[in-house]
């Protein structure tokens, strides 16, 4: 059973009949086991080589499902800091400012409310995937007996991180004097209900922020429900907070997911940006700050990230899709910011991971000094016309990816093909166009995303290419 739970990068199921309270404890056992020795390995003699820091969302099966797999991380040795209910990124936070082994998320992020699972990092908030220790935890969770183990007692104590939670977020805030701004900020009933009021709140460490008028949309996280489906990807959950920002007149939107470590912006006329175009936005900010530092990317954004990164004196790098590549990436360039089209933005001040909420603070820094709307600032990098994602299902993925490279590559075509991750044609600077197209890993899917220099060749490559790829599907 626990193989059908532990996925690429986290663990996630459906509860109680994939994912349950007695699995919750063994994996806490398997997470224990292999964090502790991960950093024994790296040499790590702090006293606090031995802790790993435990939070959880708002889903009904929370509760159980952590009281259970602090259990399992206590029945090994591991000693516990409990946060309580928070965001995803806070973990990442905590992991780093107390210098623990790692952290465990119990939360399914933007899956329905009978979802559950685990996201788990290492050392300095190191994400923890199939290739990085995930398949270690799924072994030690697998072999373990608890009836037979000898319990090594661990200790468990909460802790209240968020004064210094809120400084640490808060410092990406860089926010004029007479300064005013009004957003709508939709929690999708999830974790942000929790996260917003504690870090900008009456009751925050700091206080509200002078100026900023926030307006709640789907803060009560109380009965473990959504109001609608807590993934701000997705069309229309966005409709509720575009209503809103439209109704209240307000500068900007935001939309975070389940537990929001993930956001999507909406503009003041009620449009959601594109989150390549925010990296190119925030590749400009930052780069503004530190003069010729490395940009991270998705390597399905938009041609303008990359030449925006360029033209403010910064390195672009691009990067294949997934928090753990893109994580890999920040650190190995040494990157400012990275952004995915996911709606995952990193911070290399916030130890190299994302956030959410710190991706909304830019966002208000940056509209707070130049004094432009969030459209003004959108309009110039949105230059290039985009297919999005579109997903086509066919059964030979690998036929479909061979006559790709075997047309597109051809002298006549004379376009540049790269597999950094799925393939790449780029004809943009010869004929205008370029585009990427992915596996899934789990459907018969190819997912294509395209762009042109204009529309009419968009639709001119899109008809070409579509055909080759399988059946449309809505995915």
């Amino acid at each position: 059973m626990l193989g059908r739970i532990f996925k690429a990068y986290d663990i996630r199921g459906t509860y109680p009949d994939l994912l349950n309270d007695s699995m919750a404890w063994q994996i806490g056992y398997g997470a224990s086991k292999y964090l502790l020795a991960d950093a024994a390995a790296a040499g790590d003699t702090t006293p606090m080589m031995h802790n790993i820091v435990v939070g959880r969302d708002m889903r009904q099966s929370s509760p159980s499902l952590t009281k259970q797999l602090i259990q399992g991380i206590n029945d090994q040795g591991g000693e516990v800091i409990d946060l309580g209910m928070c965001d995803t990124s806070m973990i990442y936070f905590a992991v780093n400012h107390l210098d623990c082994a790692g952290g465990v998320m119990v939360t399914a992020s933007h899956n329905p409310p009978n979802y559950n699972g685990f996201k788990i990092s290492k050392r300095n908030a190191k994400p923890v995937g199939e290739a990085t220790g995930l398949a270690e935890i799924r072994k030690h969770a697998a072999m373990v007996d608890k009836a037979t183990l000898v319990k090594q007692n661990g200790r468990t104590e909460q802790r209240d991180l968020w004064a210094a939670y809120s400084k640490h977020v808060r410092s990406f805030l860089d926010w004029p004097s007479g300064s005013k701004l009004k957003v709508v900020i939709d929690a999708s009933n999830g974790m942000a209900g929790t996260m917003i009021p504690k870090l900008f709140g009456k009751g925050s460490a700091q206080g509200p922020v002078p100026g900023l008028t926030i307006v709640e949309v789907n803060f009560d996280n109380t009965k473990g429900v959504f109001a609608h489906e807590p993934n701000p990807l997705v069309a229309a959950n966005l409709r509720q907070v575009q209503e809103a920002v439209l109704a209240e007149k307000a500068d900007l939107g935001v939309c975070y997911d389940g537990d929001a470590d993930r956001c999507v912006i909406i503009d003041e006329k009620g449009r959601a940006v594109g989150c390549d175009h925010l990296t190119a936005l925030f590749a400009r900010h930052f780069l503004a700050i530190h003069p010729g530092a490395a940009v991270v990317y998705d390597l399905r954004s938009t041609k303008a990230v990359a030449e925006e990164i360029t033209k403010a004196g910064g390195k672009p790098v691009r990067g294949r899709v997934g928090h753990v590549f893109l994580k890999q990436a920040m650190a190995e360039h040494g990157g400012i910011v990275g952004g995915e089209l996911s709606g995952h933005f990193y911070f290399r001040d916030n130890y190299n991971a994302d956030s959410g909420v710190i991706s909304m603070c830019v966002v208000l820094s940056i509209m707070a000094k130049s004094g432009k709307s969030m459209s003004q600032l959108i309009a110039p990098l949105a230059r290039y016309p985009q297919s999005g994602e579109i997903n086509f299902s066919i059964e030979d993925k690998d036929g479909a990816l061979a006559w790709v490279r075997k047309e597109y590559g051809s002298p006549a075509r004379g376009a540049a093909i790269d597999e950094l991750d799925g393939v790449t044609v780029d004809c943009f600077a010869k004929h205008g166009w370029w585009c990427n197209i992915r596996k899934s890993n789990t459907e018969p899917l190819l997912r294509l995303n395209m762009e042109a220099r204009d529309e009419a060749t968009l639709q001119r490559m899109l008809a070409e290419i579509s055909p080759r790829l399988g059946k449309k599907v809505d995915h």
